[in-house]
């Protein structure tokens, strides 16, 4: 029996009268919901499924439609009247309860609260059950509707469906199979996160593909993956073949970030190790906090998925709260991966001060610092910010992220470093520039030229001289160069108030994420904690068991 059956087993007993179940997946959770009151079950005893849905109406356990019930609120009446322990699963109730633009309508809310009274109240054992793609519960209903969760597809029920596909397509020859177990463990493992049908899905186009399957149709599941993240709306599915070793210094942060690589893997679980939660990477802009987190990914072997905080306050009137909820499933159904918010400052600033958006922003903000606090899915999150200082206090706090680190302007060694890796980068492999050859005086006088530039500003450096040795039909050389940095004004000159109040904050709040330590401040003392109110003392409640 699934963690699902279980749980709702035990809600049925205790007689909820409405539970709701957030999925796509009705077929899925329709036959849960068979197994779980059906005689195999753990109820006292099976009770009937009755189904509803606008196109068929209500329809009984053996398939019967029960007249004139396709509207809901005639349905809805049907069901109250309904005298015999049942269960009643009505599909896609969520287009009457409002969606942020249109209210609900008043004639079946008032209907489903007169049907969770009367459930609760009546001798027989009934619930109604509302399977929908996307939790919409009117304030009125918010007391008599319990939200169930629904988990995607395990590892075995996806071993099940590739099981069956290639049952069902192996015989005769047609399909050739040349997966080993590894290879079949591994394919199973890149399913984790899609919908049983996406599974199906992504298997199948493996087959089709090139008539067969083999190991290499694993790429074929993770772009199926790929497909969920984009229909997300909000998730930006990022490629990068970046390492850590293309980053020019930042020692520390990559040591760091080094030493939680493959924390995900049974090994890290036998020494106790739990999964990182995330990063914070604030500092001076154009110093490499955005890069760092496209290499990070990479060189854990993960997708890389952008949250952009503007598309989640975009769309209509009270539609944040779900963008922001499928952003986080997206994720999760991506995972293992890295989830990067770019600038996260510009999304949550302000939050604690109101915005004049009837709360949106705050109902959205704290749905995301709960899941960050909560979040068990190996999910690891990098956030980048230039104004840190904007952001609310208890966004900062341990525990919604593992460490908070300053990206500084670099220090000599790190300029070096960040010169040669940039001329590798665009000079070295182009054949019009064979003749160029930098050497240690060179590199030396170019990190001596360039104090309190960012990496940004010596990359354009170096873009600056190739367009000039373009124009000129020849090779790029070290006085080309040298003139780019001449005529650069670095945004450390150009914002020097800007920049001082960024180091003068990080001083003592986060870790260099140079090979320098940083101080930080003390921890607050903790307040006093509150008296817990005595529990509220109601009538009793009849109990199946």
């Amino acid at each position: 029996m699934s963690a699902f059956q279980d749980t709702l087993s035990v809600l049925l007993k205790a007689r909820f009268a409405i539970l709701y179940v957030e999925t796509f997946e009705e077929r899925r959770v329709e036959h849960e919901i068979a197994a779980a009151v059906g005689p195999e079950g753990l109820l006292p005893k099976a009770r009937p499924v009755f189904g509803w849905s606008i196109t068929t109406g209500l329809v009984d356990p053996d398939g019967a439609a029960q007249g004139n019930t396709t509207e809901p609120a005639r349905a809805l009446e049907s069901i109250q009247r309904h005298t015999q322990p049942a269960v009643f699963v009505f599909r896609d109730l969520h287009a009457h309860l409002g969606d942020g633009n249109r209210p609900a309508d008043p004639a079946i809310v008032r209907r489903l609260r007169d049907v969770a009274a009367a459930f609760q109240q009546g001798t027989s054992a009934r619930s109604l059950i509302l399977v929908s793609p996307v939790v919409r519960i009117p304030p009125e209903l918010e007391k008599d509707v319990y939200v169930l969760d629904f988990a995607l597809p395990g590892e075995a029920d996806i071993r099940a469906i590739l099981d069956s596909i290639i049952a069902s397509n192996a015989d005769g020859g047609r399909i050739k199979v040349n997966v080993d177990e590894p290879d079949k463990d591994r394919m199973i493992k890149a399913a984790l996160g899609l919908t049983e049908l996406e599974t199906e899905g992504a298997f199948a186009r493996a087959m089709a593909s090139n008539g067969q399957l083999d190991a290499s149709d694993i790429d074929v599941v993770i772009q199926e993956k790929r497909q969920t993240v984009r229909r997300s709306g909000v998730l930006e599915y990022v490629p990068s073949d970046l390492d850590l070793t293309q980053v020019g210094g930042l020692e520390n942060l990559k040591r760091w970030l080094g030493r939680r690589a493959d924390s995900w893997l049974a090994e890290a679980q036998e020494y106790g190790v739990p999964a990182p939660k995330g990063v914070l990477i604030t500092g001076v802009p154009g110093c490499g906090k955005s890069l760092t987190a496209k290499a990070v990914a990479s060189a854990w072997g993960m997708p890389l998925l952008r949250l952009d905080i503007g598309k989640v306050f975009a769309g209509l009137v009270g539609s944040s709260e779900q963008n922001i909820r499928s952003a986080i499933r997206a994720a999760e159904a991506a995972a293992p991966a890295v989830l990067w918010i770019d600038e996260i400052e510009k999304g949550f600033a302000g939050v604690s001060g109101g915005g004049g958006d009837s709360g949106t922003s705050a109902r959205v903000f704290g749905t995301f610092l709960t899941w960050m606090q909560e979040k068990s899915t190996p999910v690891f999150v990098i956030a980048t910010a230039n104004d840190v200082q904007s952001l609310p206090p208890e966004f900062l706090r341990k525990g919604r992220f593992d460490e908070i680190f300053f990206v500084d302007l670099p220090d000599p060694v790190e300029r070096d470093e960040i010169w040669r890796l940039q001329m590798i980068k665009h000079i070295g492999n182009a054949p019009a520039h064979a003749s160029f050859t930098p050497d240690d005086q060179l590199v030396a006088d170019l990190v001596d030229a360039t104090q309190d530039f960012s990496g940004a500003e010596i990359e354009e450096a170096v873009i600056a001289s190739l367009f000039d040795a373009f124009a000129q039909k020849r090779a790029i050389r070290g006085a080309d160069l040298r003139l780019a940095v001449e005529r650069t004004v670095p945004l450390s000159i150009t914002q020097r108030e800007a920049v001082a109040a960024m180091r003068s904050w990080a001083g003592r709040r986060a870790v260099s994420a140079s090979l320098q330590t940083a101080l930080r401040e003390p921890d607050v003392a903790p307040g006093p904690v509150p008296e817990i109110p005595a529990p509220f003392e109601s009538g009793g409640r009849r109990i199946d068991y």
